[in-house]
């Protein structure tokens, strides 16, 4: 391909630009493009495919037979060949012992737990942002955004209040950008951290259980035996940072996309029924994760009859997916209205989010707070974008508010 020749691997590259019309061009051209890497920097792997327009995206995801999750599912294990967690944390699992581990899980975010989670968010949204309304404005990443998510989720996992402030600040040590050394140093130190965290409140919950998804994982067996205790950490390390990087890069990234498309803050402030599409909008928009990995597991083909060989990294990019023209109708307008709206930000098939609605409902009590609240409110400094082939989304966002 010749227009394109930006180093989509380059967490540099995410951060730099807005990178639309790169998917674009990939999509009309070479939606299912081979992608090399320089295995000087240690790269197990020659490369990976980068897979672009909504179709493949969505038949590899609903495919885990073909496309396995196994080998990583995002690039920072995928080149290297492996994932640590493969078997045992559910979002690197295929097989029926996905399905097992999955129905259990299932359990811990069914309606009579999440009920009371969605009061909470509620409350915690209310207070969070009436502060930050009363104070005139902030950093709406640190002072809401990543509070919201974080206080759900080690709600539904029984985190006690007084450890909260101390796993907030783990988890976004753990997400930081893969660009340098010394963020990987930091990124394994704080993993550590969780782990050696839940490790103990797991030890806790066998001895005194509660209602909450740490007491289900030690009080459940799957195939007839009890999860071993890496099991029960690699899930609570997989929902800890998934429940919280998710739903905090889509909260600011819906504020900055209201504040850069005042009609649509309009629109959403004379007419409540809008915060239900708007909030899928708000998901399509951000698309916080950007691509999901797979590996491929027997030859097979992709787009236009591209051969992909057994073995081949394959990266499904939700990004591109997510405004590709085949799937939506004018896809860079920013509409809170559209309809239909068939975003992959929660992907899609076996592996769909677990964690959708907890998303969902932290995204619409932001949006309904904010147009019963704010009359007006602007970006007042810079919004960093995070340096990350992963994640999408700002690390900051300094705004006022108007009451």
């Amino acid at each position: 391909m010749s227009g394109t020749v930006v180093d989509l691997l380059d967490p540099a590259v995410h951060a730099g630009q807005d990178l639309r019309a790169v998917w674009r061009e990939l999509r009309r051209r070479e939606p299912v493009r081979w992608q090399p890497v320089d295995r000087a920097h240690g790269a197990a792997v020659p490369g990976c495919w980068v897979v672009t327009r909504h179709a493949d995206v969505q038949r590899a995801l609903r495919d885990p037979g073909t496309f396995s999750s196994e080998g990583g599912n995002m690039l920072a294990t995928l080149l290297q060949g492996y994932d640590r967690g493969a078997g045992t944390m559910l979002v690197v699992t295929d097989g029926p012992r996905h399905g097992a581990l999955r129905r259990l899980l299932s359990g811990g975010f069914g309606p009579r737990q999440l009920g009371p989670v969605t009061d909470s968010i509620a409350r915690s949204t209310r207070a969070l942002l009436g502060g930050l309304v009363a104070r005139g404005g902030g950093d709406f990443v640190t002072e809401v955004a990543a509070q919201v998510p974080l206080r759900a989720i080690c709600e539904l996992l029984g985190v006690p209040e007084t450890d909260r402030a101390r796993v907030l600040e783990l988890t976004n040590a753990a997400m930081l950008g893969e660009q340098d050394e010394a963020a990987s140093l930091e990124v394994r130190i704080a993993r550590s951290e969780i782990m050696q965290y839940y490790l103990r409140l797991a030890a806790e919950r066998r001895t005194a259980p509660g209602s909450d998804i740490v007491s289900l994982l030690v009080g459940s067996t799957v195939d007839g035996r009890p999860l071993t205790e890496e099991e029960v950490l690699s899930t609570c390390y997989n929902l800890i940072i998934g429940g919280d990087e998710t739903a905090r890069l889509a909260l600011a990234g819906g504020l900055l996309a209201l504040a850069e498309h005042p009609g649509q803050w309009r629109r959403l402030r004379a007419d409540a029924s809008l915060v239900g599409p708007a909030t899928e909008e708000v998901l399509r928009w951000t698309t916080p994760v950007a691509h999901v990995g797979r590996t491929a597991t027997a030859d097979t083909e992709l787009g236009d009859g591209v051969r992909i060989a057994a073995g081949d990294a394959v990266t499904l990019w939700c990004a591109s997916a997510n405004f590709d023209e085949e799937a939506f109708a004018d896809p860079d307008a920013f509409d809170i209205g559209r309809d239909p709206n068939r975003h992959v930000t929660f992907g899609f098939g076996p592996h769909f989010c677990l964690g959708a609605q907890l998303a969902r409902v932290e995204i619409r009590a932001m949006l309904a707070e904010l147009r019963n609240r704010v009359t007006s409110f602007e970006v007042t400094g810079p919004a960093p974008r995070l340096a990350s082939t992963f994640v999408r989304g700002v690390s900051a966002l300094p705004v006022s508010f108007s009451a």
